[in-house]
């Protein structure tokens, strides 16, 4: 974690020094080479578990989609041997062992023989800890940020022996990042979009303290919901007396929100200005989220944010 906070803080001194112009890492430039982690490795998870890999994971599982994702992006998905049915991206990982889905079946997760478990507090403390009491070492990534997408990379990464690649990917990321907060800087200088986002038609939506509302602040919306936390359920009647510009759907269905009773003088609803963005990219903390952003930017400032 150490070394991941240097790295950060070494971004965004790049960004003070050069105005946040765009940051070029090659191979030569990452703070770390190839197979730069000594092993055995004693490190926190960001469940705040200290966990000892003894050697470099040779046979991987996951346990859910966004560390597969991570794991891929990384160069280390050939080394894994299992993930659940809910893994879809990318495409290698169809043909995979699959060891549940929201439930794990710790019977095919030993059957896989795996050197370490990426797990997720999604898993449950209960699955967790009964991996553990096998005997398996389990390492748990968890962001709720951008910044905890990072860290997850990052230590992904050491855990890995791809620390490389990890830091490649985590600089292309925030280069990427900062173009958008760049573009929609100059394009919300007359207006702020006001923005609703419905996970689900029974009115449920991201607010302060979670990725998706940082995702929507950076593609400069101003999220309706922002001063309440969690993941609340708001009423009908709150959400028309926000009265948002553009409204987002995470699940596909624009139609239902179109045809909502008492809706028709929401002004998202009266310009037309309702769309659907695949919930996969936009709520999985991995590498995915800045597409979401961009997504989100565009849809927010259209014609302004390439």
């Amino acid at each position: 974690m150490k070394k991941f906070a240097l790295w950060f803080s070494f971004i965004l001194l790049v960004c003070s020094l050069i105005g946040c112009q765009s940051v070029q890492m090659s191979n030569d430039q990452s703070p770390v080479d190839p197979g730069d982690v000594k092993y055995p490795l004693t490190i926190k998870d960001q469940a705040g578990n200290t966990v000892t890999i003894p050697k470099i994971p040779e046979r991987i599982i996951s346990l859910v989609p966004s560390n597969t994702e991570i794991l891929f992006a990384i160069g280390a998905g050939q080394k894994v041997v299992g993930v659940t049915t809910n893994d879809d991206y990318p495409k290698e990982v169809k043909s995979l062992p699959k060891v549940g889905d929201m439930t794990i079946n710790a019977e095919k997760v030993v059957a896989q023989k795996p050197d370490i478990i990426f797990a997720s507090m999604l898993n449950g403390k209960e699955t967790i800890d009964k991996l553990k009491k096998l005997g398996l070492t389990v390492f748990v990534l968890d962001a709720n940020s951008i910044k905890g997408v990072y860290q997850s990379i990052d230590l992904a990464g050491q855990v890995t022996n791809q620390l490389n690649q990890s830091d490649q990917l985590i600089g292309k990321m925030e280069q990427e990042k900062l173009k958008v907060f760049r573009e929609v800087a100059q394009a919300k200088k007359n207006k702020l979009v006001k923005v609703w986002i419905e996970s689900d038609p029974s009115l449920y939506t991201a607010g302060k303290g979670t990725l998706l509302n940082e995702l929507i602040t950076i593609a400069g919306g101003d999220n309706v919901a922002k001063n309440i936390a969690g993941w609340p359920q708001i009423s009908s009647e709150q959400v028309v007396k926000w009265n948002p510009d553009v409204i987002v759907s995470m699940y596909g269905d624009t139609s239902v929100i179109k045809n909502r009773a008492g809706w028709s003088t929401v002004n998202a609803v009266k310009e037309k200005k309702i769309i659907s963005i695949d919930p996969n990219i936009i709520s999985r903390p991995g590498p995915r989220i800045i597409e979401a952003m961009q997504q989100l930017a565009k849809t927010f400032y259209p014609g302004q944010v390439k």
